[in-house]
């Protein structure tokens, strides 16, 4: 079971530095909705379109055209709050957030300041076996993106892409509860697995469909346990945010990197400039991007072509019903239904589509214990070998729960085991045919096994006495056997006669 109560790290030690520093993390992660149509348009959000392609009237800010808020949009954000165990409002409104850039037609954002469709929750970000910590969410609300400006097409022009213009983002601001880079990564990846399960964002950070601002600053011991009995944020230090950031990888480069900086900042008698700063991952560093702005900075107000949302708690109710089982709860059933060990069940559960295709082995094989065994060891070996998802998988559920239970009943061993998958991988069929028509049943018949034991003892008499005098060189003895057999000599059988054979 996972340990549910909150855990700080013990302070990172920075190199270098002459006292003990604290770092204090906070999270703005901008998730893309899963949704065919734009945020206030029916414009398509498929990726990789022609530029300029799927951009409805709406989107570009063409005079006289409203925005009409997609249901849909609305449904997959009550759906990820509650999946993060969130409050749900029943009553929220969007605000305009004004700043210019090429990208924003507008010259505004609609978004949602002051009330938002999603209130407080949490996410558990495992840590380690059986320990979890508890990471604060302040609130999710419902934005439209921007569009992409390019820079690297033409040495003296820039572009503009409104392709992304309008989609829907759902942004999901953390407490500064994060202590740590690797807790940064860890609960990045446990809120990106959330969202695959719920089915309301792919998760895809290399296509910018879940990208995170980051918010570092640094603090002396004693500070953070102040700001949570106190609830003031003068205590941790000011902070810079690190914008726009798509690899869990450069997250974790970008805040060790963040936290040198402005240790040697304070520590060299100066103070930290609140500010938007960019991680440049060749040179491995930040750079200044703006100074920070505050909300009023950017002149919110309601938007006046937008009415108030308004929804039924019959409706979010029929939403929760529809949940499917989220990734803890199914690692917890898992190790309690077929006595997964806490790893097994982490690397299963990891994406719903491996759970799902592991519960069908189970129920084709009937043993849970083994077919994660070779889900793990050969299938996502072999998987990973070549490249392909478990959605493409040649194998399919049906045909390794039957190389799985052949297994189990004894019919083949674990080395035909493995020639069969290789079979199927290649070839296909059914397991079971393959066996009978290719003769690959185990040999269970004592008496052969029996004979050819015999029959090896006899031609290595001298190996017999040196396995007497060490009965770790019995081993020898088994894979002769097993070879003159061509692998299909039970091998417990084989051992069993070996040792009685020897006087072992």
């Amino acid at each position: 079971m996972l340990d549910l109560t909150y855990e700080a790290p013990k302070p990172k030690v920075i190199a270098g530095a002459t006292h003990d520093w604290e770092l204090v993390i906070g999270m703005e992660v901008h998730a893309q909705v899963a949704s065919k149509a734009k945020l206030f348009s029916g414009a398509s959000t498929e990726f990789g379109a022609e530029p300029n392609s799927n951009v409805a009237f709406v989107d570009a800010a063409m005079p006289g055209m409203l925005p009409v808020i997609n249901e849909f949009c609305v449904e997959q954000t009550v759906r990820t709050g509650l999946g993060l165990k969130a409050q749900i409002n029943l009553w929220s409104a969007f605000d305009r957030k004004n700043y210019f850039y090429p990208d924003l037609p507008q010259g505004y954002q609609i978004s949602q300041l002051y009330h938002p469709l999603v209130g407080e929750g949490e996410i558990l970000v495992d840590m380690g076996p059986g320990v979890a910590r508890r990471v604060r969410i302040e609130r999710i609300h419902m934005e439209q993106d921007a569009g992409k400006s390019i820079h690297d097409m033409d040495p003296a022009l820039s572009f503009v892409d409104l392709n992304r213009t309008g989609v829907c983002l759902m942004e999901i601001v953390s407490r500064p509860d994060i202590r740590g880079p690797e807790e940064a990564a860890a609960y990045i990846a446990k809120l990106r697995q959330i969202l695959r399960y719920l089915g309301t964002c792919d998760g895809n950070m290399q296509n910018g469909n879940l990208r995170a601002d980051v918010n570092v600053s640094v603090c002396r011991p004693g500070a953070y346990e102040k700001y949570m009995e106190t609830q003031d944020f003068g205590h941790l230090g000011t902070r810079c945010e690190i914008k726009n950031m798509n690899s869990v990888r450069f997250i974790q480069a970008a805040i060790e990197y963040e936290a040198r900086r402005q240790i040697a900042i304070l520590e060299g008698g100066g103070a930290v400039e609140q500010e938007t700063r960019l991680y440049d991952p060749d040179r491995n560093e930040t750079r200044s991007m703006r100074s920070k702005e505050e909300a009023h900075d950017y002149r919110y107000f309601p938007d006046p072509d937008l009415l108030p949302l308004e929804i039924e708690q019959a409706w979010v109710d029929e939403i929760a019903a529809s949940l499917p089982e989220l990734p803890d709860a199914r690692k917890a059933r898992l190790v309690s239904d077929f006595g997964l060990s806490d790893y097994d069940a982490s690397v299963l559960t990891a994406e719903r589509a491996n759970a799902d295709y592991f519960e069908a082995v189970v129920e084709a094989a009937g043993d849970g214990k083994l077919a994660a065994n070779w889900i793990i060891n050969e299938l996502f070996g072999r998987l990973k070998k070549e490249g392909h998802g478990i959605e493409d998988s040649p194998v399919s559920p049906a045909q390794l729960g039957a190389i799985v239970r052949l297994i189990k009943s004894d019919a083949i061993s674990g080395k035909i085991a493995k020639d069969l998958f290789e079979i199927v991988w290649t070839e296909g069929g059914d397991p079971e045919a393959i066996v009978e028509e290719r003769g690959m049943k185990q040999v269970t018949d004592t008496g052969a096994i029996e004979a050819a034991v015999d029959e090896i003892i006899a031609a290595n008499p001298a190996q017999v006495e040196k396995a007497r005098a060490n009965p770790k060189l019995a081993g020898w003895f088994v894979g002769q056997v097993m070879k003159a057999t061509g692998g299909k000599a039970n091998p417990k059988a084989v051992n069993d006669i070996v040792t009685a054979r020897l006087g072992l």
